[in-house]
């Protein structure tokens, strides 16, 4: 009897000794995946987010309509060239009196050239009045006034000569504006950046704590079954069976809790870089403490990182174009003065398609105009103070981005420097209840601690591990919101 319990002894040992070993690595992600399982890791969830985000996509149609607004813009300041062709069939006309023109025969200038010399210079001589007459007759004879037929072509060129500075001031705005989208662009990409880094790192936690719940009940899953043998060699109680038994089924809902938080991170990741619901995922990136040599930038490089940063830069084009607004304003006061060019040829044939014995006349002309505001009801002098206005509010709302933008990064640096304490921190914890399980189990084995302390022993470690994936992930997390605040993100906004 006395082997036999020797030996029952020694598997026993054997049995609970594995578990402090395995204890001391929890496995965070699994090693093999289905065929069908996505392999993602943090490079590729960024590439996807910024290839395939709706946000990312209008941020850049935004920049795209800049540039059209920038164009549409210039061509206020290049010259404007048109050209028509029409055909106009008169009906009635004032200048029609239903018969020809026709002077009466007394007031004809025919002289007979069968006559002779001195008669006919006797006729020229009474009658050279009534040749200037006739002459007269035959040119307002091809007037185009109430002609039935008219074609008319014509080519009109315009160039705006001087506007008062006001197409000068607009093409800034524009191209401050294009400017504006470019550096919105950026901040989306920086703005999407911080947020799958962020659901990456929770999903990355969520496994992790999954995986040490899990460790956490097979491990007590493992100290119960050597329980009950125990119980039935006569070692232990029944009420050591029952305890290990309610140790274990009160792990069962924290390692439930675990998964569901799980799917639920990876479903947010999913969401973030367009991978469907239905698709499995395997995170490659591991959650990693940081490296010593991982430090935050001095306050002269973050200074400079900030004043760059791309919401800042924008808010300052918002305060250029308030600026050039004001002198749009400005310039409802000055004339403008524009330059126009018309050059047409008419053509009045007999029919509408009979064009024999017809010919195109010319038509040319130049004008200069000058457009001088007189008075407008006082409109100038508003839209110059709303103008003004405007520009105060953008300046303001630079100098709270500013403040805003630092006290941003402050509060990220100071979180990654917490978390990164926090990290040496858990570390020295996670070692402190390793070597406190390992030693409470050896005790157990000998008989000198009881279940209780074992399990307590197990749930402090449980917890040290879990506070220092948590620390980690904070780090992680700490480090890409001091990226956001500085402006910078890993996708390019080379656009």
């Amino acid at each position: 009897m006395r082997t036999v319990v020797l030996l029952f002894t020694v598997v026993v040992c054997a049995g609970v000794v594995s578990s402090p070993a395995q204890a001391q690595s929890w496995p965070a992600h699994p090693d093999t995946a289905s065929a069908d399982t996505l392999a993602l890791s943090l490079a590729d969830a960024l590439d996807r987010a910024n290839n395939k985000s709706e946000e990312v996509r209008l941020a850049r149609a935004q920049v795209e309509q800049a540039q059209a607004e920038v164009a549409s813009a210039w061509s206020e300041a290049l010259p404007q060239i048109s050209g028509s062709l029409s055909y106009t069939r008169t009906f009635q006309s004032p200048y029609n009196t239903g018969g020809s023109f026709q002077l009466p025969d007394s007031l004809r200038f025919s002289p007979d050239s069968t006559a002779s010399v001195d008669q006919r210079l006797s006729y020229l001589e009474r009658n050279a009045p009534l040749a200037g007459l006739t002459g007269m007759s035959a040119l307002f004879g091809n007037l185009p006034f109430g002609q039935q037929h008219t074609y008319n072509a014509s080519l009109t060129a315009k160039q705006m000569l001087y506007s008062g500075g006001r197409v000068g001031a607009g093409l800034k705005v524009v191209h401050a504006y294009q400017d504006q989208a470019r550096l919105g662009l950026q901040e989306q990409i920086a703005d999407l950046d911080l947020q799958v880094r962020t659901a990456y790192y929770h999903a990355v936690l969520a496994e992790e704590l999954e995986s040490i719940a899990q460790a956490a009940v097979d491990q007590a899953q493992r100290f119960l079954d050597q329980e009950r043998l125990r119980f039935k060699s006569g070692m232990s109680s029944e009420l050591d069976v029952m305890r290990a038994d309610v140790s274990l089924e009160n792990l069962r809902p924290q390692l439930v809790d675990a998964r569901n938080q799980s799917e639920i991170a990876t479903l947010d990741l999913k969401r973030l870089v367009n991978i469907s619901v239905a698709q499995p995922l395997h995170l490659t990136t591991a959650l990693e403490a940081p490296a010593e040599s991982d430090t935050t930038p001095d306050m002269t490089a973050a200074a400079q990182a900030l004043a760059e940063r791309p919401a800042v830069r924008a808010a300052e084009k918002d305060v250029t174009i308030s600026d050039q607004q004001i002198s749009i304003a400005k310039g409802a006061y000055l004339p403008q003065v524009n330059l126009q060019v018309n050059f047409g040829r008419q053509l009045w044939p007999l029919g509408a398609f009979n064009w024999s014995g017809a010919t195109w006349r010319p038509d040319l002309s130049a004008m200069i105009g000058v457009t001088v505001p007189i008075f407008s009801g006082f409109k100038r002098s508003a839209d110059v103070q709303l103008a003004r206005i405007q520009q105060q509010e953008s300046q303001l709302k630079l100098a709270q981005l500013r403040e805003a933008v630092q006290l941003e990064y402050e509060r990220a640096r100071g979180e990654k420097e917490r978390a990164r304490s926090t990290i040496a921190a858990r570390r020295r914890t996670v070692d402190q209840a390793q070597r406190v399980y390992d030693l409470t189990v050896l005790r157990y084995q000998k008989g000198l601690a009881t279940q209780l302390e074992a399990s307590d022993a197990r749930l402090a470690l449980l917890q040290a591990k879990t506070n220092l994936a948590q620390a980690i992930a904070d780090y992680h997390i700490a480090d890409a919101q001091m990226l956001k605040a500085l402006g910078r993100s890993s996708g390019s906004t080379n656009e």
